[in-house]
């Protein structure tokens, strides 16, 4: 019986920590909590599309670049500049460990784009943000949400 428990108590444990994809209109509101909707000047649409192009809303994504340095996360932060991959060179500029990006906790993600966007690039330091969001109508992606 100890057993069983024990092993019940694990895998609740593994089961916080794994990866989500998120809905829009979920992220729409987790941002909007977190104070996200006009940040530095950008509305909450803003994100939304930039999260969406760079990881799919998915809290686990990586993609690694051909400089060596990967990108994690729902907002995909950068190991070279952002946080510390233990791989690869890193200024850590979010002072965290690359691996805390991946969870469905996003709110390291987010302390971490809030300190990202105050550089004086903005949302340019997503190129997915300047190819598909930037100086568009952005309304769309939170409309039907209920913030």
């Amino acid at each position: 019986m100890k057993a069983l428990t024990l092993l019940s108590l694990l895998s609740c444990l593994i089961t916080a920590n794994e990866a989500k994809i998120f809905s829009r209109c979920e992220l729409a509101y987790m941002l909007h909590e977190e104070g996200l909707d006009g940040y530095e000047g950008y509305s909450l649409a803003n994100w939304i599309c930039m999260a969406f192009f760079e990881s799919g809303f998915n809290s686990a994504a990586e993609d690694d670049n051909a400089d060596g340095s990967t990108d994690y996360g729902i907002f995909q932060i950068n190991s070279r500049v952002w946080c510390n991959n233990y791989r690869s060179p890193t200024e850590n500029l979010c002072h965290i460990p690359c691996s805390d990006l991946l969870s469905n906790d996003i709110t390291d993600d987010i302390v971490c784009a809030k300190r990202i966007v105050r550089d004086p690039q903005g949302m340019d330091a997503w190129e997915d943000w300047t190819m598909h969001c930037k100086g568009r109508d952005l309304s769309e992606w939170v409309d039907g949400c209920d913030l």
